[in-house]
C-alpha cells in the first residue's frame, strides 16, 4: 500500500481480567495484515487521569504535557478509528468516554470509526455499542453501519488474540471493508476539497 492509511484503535477497559486486551490484540492484528498503519491506545497503558483538563482547555499550549500533545497529533494524523468496547451496566465503560473526551471533537471530525463490542456473555455488548454510535457521531467521527460483535469473546480469542471460531475474522473483514471503502473516501475529498471551517 503505497499511501496506508492510518488507524488509531481504542481499548475501553481498564478492568481487572479484562477481556478487551484479547479483542484490541486481534483487531491490531487484522488491521497490520491488511497494510494499515495502527496506533493503539490503552487507558491502562497510558497517563489518562480522571478527565480534569481536556487539551483544548490548555491556553499556554506549551503546558500540555508532552504524552498527551504526542496522543492528539496521532488522533488528528488518523483516517478512521476503531473502537474496541467493553458493556458495563449496559453502558460505555467510564475508561473509554473519559480517555476519548481529553481530545476535542475537531481532533476525531470527518474521519469514519467502526465499533467493536464484546462480552463474556452471548450479547456481544451491543448495547453499549448503541451507545457508542451516538458518542461517536458527537465527536464528529461516524461509525459505520457494521458492528463487529464478539459474544463470549473467552471462547472467541486466545489470550494472545488468535481467533479460535471462523466468525472472528468473517466478522472483522465485514467491518473493516466497510472502515476502508469511507476512510479512503473521506481522506480523498478531504485532500481535495479541505474541511468546513
Amino acid at each position: 500500500m503505497s499511501n496506508p492509511l492510518k488507524v488509531v484503535l481504542f481499548l475501553g477497559s481498564v478492568r481487572e481480567g479484562r477481556l478487551g486486551i484479547r479483542v484490541a490484540k486481534f483487531m491490531l492484528n487484522q488491521l497490520k495484515k491488511k497494510g494499515y498503519e495502527v496506533t493503539f491506545f490503552d487507558p491502562l497503558e497510558m497517563p489518562f487521569t480522571l478527565l480534569h483538563k481536556p487539551i483544548f482547555m490548555y491556553k499556554d499550549k506549551s503546558q500540555i504535557p508532552e504524552w498527551l500533545s504526542t496522543a492528539d497529533k496521532q488522533i488528528r494524523a488518523a483516517d478512521a478509528f476503531v473502537v474496541v468496547s467493553a458493556e458495563y451496566n449496559h453502558s460505555i465503560p467510564p475508561a473509554l468516554s473519559n480517555m476519548m473526551d481529553h481530545f476535542g471533537g475537531s481532533a476525531y471530525a470527518f474521519r469514519p470509526s467502526g465499533i467493536v463490542t464484546y462480552s463474556a456473555g452471548q450479547y456481544g455488548g451491543m448495547r453499549a455499542a448503541m451507545q457508542l454510535r451516538a458518542m461517536l457521531g458527537e465527536l464528529g467521527t461516524l461509525s459505520v453501519s457494521n458492528i463487529f460483535g464478539v459474544p463470549t469473546a473467552q471462547k472467541s480469542l486466545s489470550e494472545d488474540g488468535e481467533p479460535l471460531n471462523d466468525h472472528m475474522e468473517r466478522g472483522a473483514d465485514r467491518l473493516i471493508g466497510q472502515l476502508d471503502w469511507y476512510a479512503h473516501a473521506l481522506r480523498n475529498h478531504r485532500n481535495a476539497a479541505g474541511i468546513p471551517s
